[in-house]
């Protein structure tokens, strides 16, 4: 699916205004879920854009919310093309939800800025290295779903060649280096990988080495998702070995940007990144 079709950011605009036009009328979830017929926790899914709601439903909510005829077009448009399919959907039996989210979120952002303390994050890995991982991260999938995930990744990557390419900032802790994944052939080549992928021209990879000291990102990696949009405020994505968690509150975004302007400031060069990761690919063959 290319950048501007994505049916998550769709999904995610299309909550965000229901939740405006609801506060706007000084509505409650509940007061809202009562009129609807609905639960409150319905609303909460609707309007955190966890669950998708059709056209026909969506004339009820316009209706209570008392919009004019001439507004509802553009949210009706919102809400068909949120129901479209990404690639990532026929992937869905070895997708997370969260996971999944995350893709529908690269499919239409422009940037993401990630800071990642062990591992080499998905959008820069080699095939060779995400099996590695994959296979030490998930022992008991079957080889068919370790390919499958694997080719997950790949796909991921396309984002970053198309015709509107992502800007992706890598932050990598000096442990992604030294960590052996695989074989030493599979780390080297690599790391071989990260050198070259870092002279193109959207994708600017740093290392923050052991004697840059204590920060505050020491409790754990993270993603920050950027989108076109005004309207599309930014998403901190941070993951853990079974789950995913969305912050999406304005002071948390802040937050993120200040920690990863500070690690970005506080990492060597890029050209001194390059420098670093052609000698431990070397000094592994």
């Amino acid at each position: 699916m290319t950048a501007d079709t994505s049916p998550t950011v769709r999904r995610r605009r299309l909550a965000s205004e229901l939740r405006r036009l609801r506060v706007e009328r000084g509505l409650s979830m509940q007061e809202v879920a009562e009129r609807m017929e609905l639960t409150a926790a319905s609303i909460s899914r609707i309007e955190t854009g966890r669950r998708g709601i059709r056209p026909r439903d969506l004339r009820a909510f316009l209706d209570m919310y008392e919009v004019p005829e001439a507004d509802r077009d553009p949210m009706l448009a919102l809400s068909r093309e949120a129901r479209q399919r990404g690639w990532w959907q026929n992937y869905g039996d070895v997708l997370p939800g969260e996971y999944a989210t995350l893709i529908g979120l690269e499919a239409e952002a422009t940037s993401v800025k990630t800071y990642q303390q062990t591992l080499v994050p998905g959008l820069l890995q080699t095939a060779d290295y995400a099996r590695a991982v994959v296979a030490a991260t998930r022992p008991g999938d079957m080889p068919e779903e370790i390919e499958r995930r694997v080719s997950v990744r790949m796909e991921r990557q396309k984002r970053l060649a198309d015709d509107n390419p992502l800007e992706l900032s890598v932050i990598l802790g000096e442990g992604v280096v030294r960590q052996h994944v695989g074989t030493a052939e599979i780390t080297a080549s690599q790391l071989k990988h990260l050198a070259e992928v870092g002279r193109q021209p959207n994708i600017m990879i740093q290392i923050l080495p052991y004697r840059a000291g204590a920060h505050q990102a020491m409790t754990g990696s993270f993603n920050i998702v950027g989108f076109p949009a005004p309207s599309d405020l930014d998403v901190i994505y941070l993951e853990n070995m079974s789950s995913g968690l969305y912050l999406e509150d304005s002071a948390d975004v802040r937050r993120y940007v200040a920690v990863f302007d500070y690690l970005r400031a506080a990492a060597l060069s890029p050209a001194d990144t390059t420098v670093m990761l052609m000698n431990a690919s070397n000094n592994l063959v």
